[in-house]
């Protein structure tokens, strides 16, 4: 029962931890219970010692999934149950790993190890086909970017191992003190402690507060229309919504107006890519950037290519009979007055489920054509592998990032190395309605201003839109369910840092650590068997 009560207690902290409504520095203590449970079991069990391990794991990170990640439910009980007992399965399988180490080795490799494997876990959620990097520890400080202005150099995964270094070296503390009853142990770890923490805050704060804005600077009016996907959105007509973000736009716009960004899939009735040009879309997006100054426009579109040709099926083509297939685009558009042709990007981090049906190969033959509907459609989006910006300027480009691909670290940075001066993000969170869901998603978007030093504008069609700087300070927004608009200027910052240049460094290095441990661990043991 007591190792038990420990995993509840880690996953209440860890939830208690999490944006927006959590206080972060309880991470920093999270995991100190289920360690201590796993170090029980390890040394005082005999019977089922790998499955009392895994049970406790699983109690501890269903509790924190839970409770964190509930709200995807209000678009589909099976999505969200399928989120979070599943992510929860991985989690928990990862902790297990650590155990049979922890066995094999001492505290040392073992606990690089746990630091290692997590990392190794987050990188393969950021990049496999069953990706939710929602709960990668290194979110947990998004409402708290003043104590991570470091990850213009590590990224998230910096954060990753500020976490578990002072959770170990508090678990490591206890345990000594338990060992030998010494106070000085005491006191040596409350200072480790004060030290591991403060620090790094401390250097962040300086960079926090020596953060210089951008001189460059454009004008945005960015739009929120507020439209409800469930009764509105797929029951109204483009011609409809474009009319209403004429309306809004004109009601806002002035002459010093450079931008106007409109929410991912505002025109939603499914428009033929052959067809793209004569659209509803392109002709409200052109009288847009009429107005006034002549801004220009940028907005979300669901484009369609039906053909019959089978040597254009691809890996994402969706069938629809013998020799009839189409290709389904969640896409942002950009026009300008008097431009020649009109630039397209596909959102290319796809939702699982909805807009990606993970491993077909091997999931089709067995479950058919299920998806795991979250929200909207249930079409493979056919994806591209380029990070397109879009030009205001000859000098001037922002990346038009749509919805999920904003919690993606190291892909954001990819538009940034393609010439990005700051972030476009257009995303619809009002699937899961007001819950957590739409205020992470937010947050999050804070740290990859921090990763990149680039100026956030972000339109979502329920909200919550705004304009972010470039150290993550939200500096304007209009709240959620409200129809309106934001406006301000954006900085323009065309310079790389660290993080944009290198990525998730951090992670590829955990990966060789990991490895060459749990080797090490299992050789090691192999040997010291007896008879062998």
């Amino acid at each position: 029962m007591r190792n038990f009560l420990y995993a509840v207690s880690s996953g209440l902290l860890l939830a208690v931890s999490w944006p927006t409504y959590g206080f972060p520095l309880l991470i920093f203590f999270a995991f100190i219970p289920l360690l201590l449970a796993e170090f029980r079991i390890r040394n005082f069990s005999e019977k089922h010692v790998k499955l009392r391990v895994f049970g406790i794991a699983y109690s501890s990170f269903f509790i924190w999934n839970l409770i964190t990640t509930y709200w995807i439910y209000f678009s589909t009980p099976f999505g969200g149950a399928f989120a979070i007992l599943v992510n929860s399965l991985l989690m928990s399988i990862v902790f297990l790993m650590y155990h049979i180490v922890a066995k094999r080795t001492g505290f040392g490799a073992a606990a690089t190890f746990l630091t290692c494997i997590w990392m190794v876990f987050e990188q393969i959620h950021l990049n496999w086909d069953f990706s939710w990097p929602w709960l990668n520890l290194g979110n947990v400080f998004s409402e708290y970017i003043s104590w991570v202005q470091w990850y213009d150099i590590t990224g998230t995964f910096g954060g990753t191992l500020w976490i578990w270094l002072v959770n170990l070296t508090i678990f490591r503390s206890i345990l000594l003190y338990h060992e030998f009853q010494e106070r000085p142990i005491i006191f040596r770890g409350i200072l480790k402690l004060v030290l591991l923490i403060l620090i790094p805050i401390g250097i962040s704060l300086l960079k926090y507060y020596k953060y210089e804005e951008p001189k460059e600077k454009i004008n945005v009016l960015i739009l929120q229309p507020n439209i409800n996907p469930y009764t509105e959105k797929y029951n109204t007509t483009d011609s409809r919504i474009g009319q209403l973000l004429l309306k809004l736009t004109k009601d806002h716009i002035t002459d010093s107006t450079d931008l106007v960004l409109a929410p991912e899939t505002v025109f939603a009735d499914g428009t033929r890519l052959t067809n793209f040009n004569r659209s509803e879309a392109v002709y409200f997006g052109s009288q847009i950037s009429k107005l006034a100054s002549k801004p220009s426009f940028l907005g979300g579109i669901s484009l369609y290519d039906r053909f019959a040709d089978p040597s254009k099926v691809q890996k994402q083509s969706n069938q629809i009979g013998p020799m009839d297939w189409y290709d389904d685009y969640n896409s942002a558009f950009f026009v300008q007055n008097n431009q020649d042709s009109i630039p397209i990007y596909n959102k290319s981090k796809l939702v699982v489920g909805v807009e990606n049906f993970p491993y077909q190969d091997i999931l089709k033959p067995l479950l058919g054509d299920i998806m795991i509907d979250l929200g909207g459609t249930v079409a493979m989006k056919t994806t591209q592998p380029d990070r397109e910006v879009f030009y205001l300027k000859d000098s001037l480009a922002t990346a038009p990032i749509i919805c999920y691909e904003s919690v993606y670290g190291e892909y954001v940075t990819n538009y940034v190395k393609n010439g990005a001066d700051f972030l476009s993000i257009i995303t619809n969170d009002a699937w899961w309605g007001d819950t957590q869901g739409h205020r992470q998603h937010l947050s999050y978007a804070r740290l990859r201003a921090v990763e990149s030093h680039k100026y956030v504008a972000r339109s979502a069609n329920t909200g919550i839109s705004a304009i972010i700087n470039g150290r993550g300070d939200v500096i304007s927004e209009l709240g959620y369910e409200k129809t309106g608009v934001v406006t301000g200027q954006i900085g323009i910052n065309p310079e790389l840092t660290f993080y944009d240049r290198y990525g998730n460094y951090l992670s590829r290095i955990a990966s060789f650590l990991a490895i060459f441990i749990f080797l090490f661990a299992i050789i090691k043991y192999r040997r010291n068997r007896p008879g062998i």
